[in-house]
């Protein structure tokens, strides 16, 4: 698709997980889905489109009480004293979003006409926002995308207890049996739970009867909803946030936050100059699924097939040499030094500081 083709992309939002949530969609260029929110069942999905210039986001909201109108929510305090009608992602109260999410919220982030002449879509999974639900990016083959490999492109951030598969290098979730995705392969449902730095979850456990929290507090069980704010929307300090004069990659390094995050979600953006390892670039056309607790585990792409996602977004085709890799199940899953998904998480809780089938068709060179 060009820069110049009007076609509306389709963007759908599947709430795969148990229960309700209220999907918010911010649009910050071009024409957007004509809502800003709604409620989505669990199990369901809304299909929209926005306009081929769209660039905009998606995140969950969680534990919504509207209004009949939509307009504030149903009691005057809200479920938080203070007017909000969700517990996280709350819009002002407002069932349809006029601008973005509280925090902590974890985000889909869209530009679909990037790059030089508008031949590319960037794409990412946001946590520097925080983190309140899993979430994976889908994408929906046009008739001239039909080559791009799924391995390259589905990602997915599960940071949540309950919602992980099995500890595995490499899986078929939202892919085929030739083009298996990786995998951050070490947090299981029981580990991935603690990962939220102690000091920035935002419903932290009750404190015991007498108000102090034993040490070390790496057993104390943590709610099964544990939402995590992000060391710059915690403190909103330059030095989390990279703003002032920590505006520099080579000044502003990442925080416990960011480490952590990086290790249950290596995909995914974890503070402001994480870009190099959380950016998808891919040939320009095709739409999008936003998918909240998606099957699977957290993908390990950008780390393990970068270099041809690189190549895609660069040549805009799949060469012999790329198409040999991304199917190359042990290729994808052999082990390299430093490989995200391979160590054990650090010890968060108690650290004061914190960031289809082959048959598809293939552009051979």
């Amino acid at each position: 698709m060009n820069s110049t083709d009007q076609t509306p992309i389709p963007l759908v939002v599947t709430n795969a997980c148990p229960e309700t949530i209220w999907p918010g969609i911010g649009t910050q260029n071009g024409i957007g889905p004509g809502t800003g929110g709604f409620v989505l069942e669990a199990r369901s999905s809304r299909k929209m489109f926005v306009s081929p210039n769209w660039q905009g986001r998606v995140w969950g909201r969680t534990n919504c009480s509207f209004n009949e109108e939509g307009t504030g929510p149903s009691n005057l305090n809200g479920v938080n004293g203070n007017g909000a009608a969700c517990t996280t992602g709350d819009c002002f109260g407002r069932l349809d979003c006029q601008f973005t999410g509280q925090v902590p919220t974890t985000l889909a982030e869209f530009n679909l006409i990037g790059g030089v002449g508008g031949k590319q879509t960037f794409y990412d999974i946001s946590l520097v926002d925080g983190y309140n639900l899993p979430l994976g990016i889908i994408y929906i083959p046009t008739k001239n995308t039909t080559f791009v490999p799924p391995n390259l492109t589905n990602c997915a951030c599960i940071a949540s207890s309950g919602y992980l598969g099995e500890p595995s290098r490499s899986g078929l979730a939202y892919t085929n049996d030739s083009f298996p995705i990786p995998y951050e392969a070490a947090q299981t449902n029981e580990r991935v739970g603690s990962w939220c730095p102690w000091d920035l979850q935002k419903f932290p456990p009750s404190k015991p009867g007498d108000g102090i929290f034993p040490y070390p507090d790496d057993h104390i069980q943590r709610p099964i909803f544990d939402p995590c704010l992000s060391a710059c929307s915690s403190t909103n300090n330059p030095r989390d946030c990279c703003t002032g004069e920590f505006n520099d990659p080579t000044i502003c390094q990442p925080s416990l936050y960011s480490a952590q995050a990086k290790r249950v979600c290596p995909d995914a953006y974890s503070y402001a100059f994480d870009d190099q390892t959380s950016t998808f670039i891919i040939p320009t056309g095709g739409g999008w699924e936003v998918v909240f607790c998606p099957q699977g585990r957290s993908t390990n792409i950008l780390e393990i097939l970068g270099a041809e996602l690189r190549a895609l977004a660069s040549g805009g085709k799949v060469t012999q040499e790329m198409l040999a890799a991304v199917t190359n199940k042990t290729y994808i899953e052999l082990e390299r030094p430093g490989r995200s998904g391979t160590g054990r998480l650090q010890p968060a809780q108690f650290l004061g500081f914190s960031l289809m089938t082959v048959g598809i068709m293939l552009v051979l060179a």
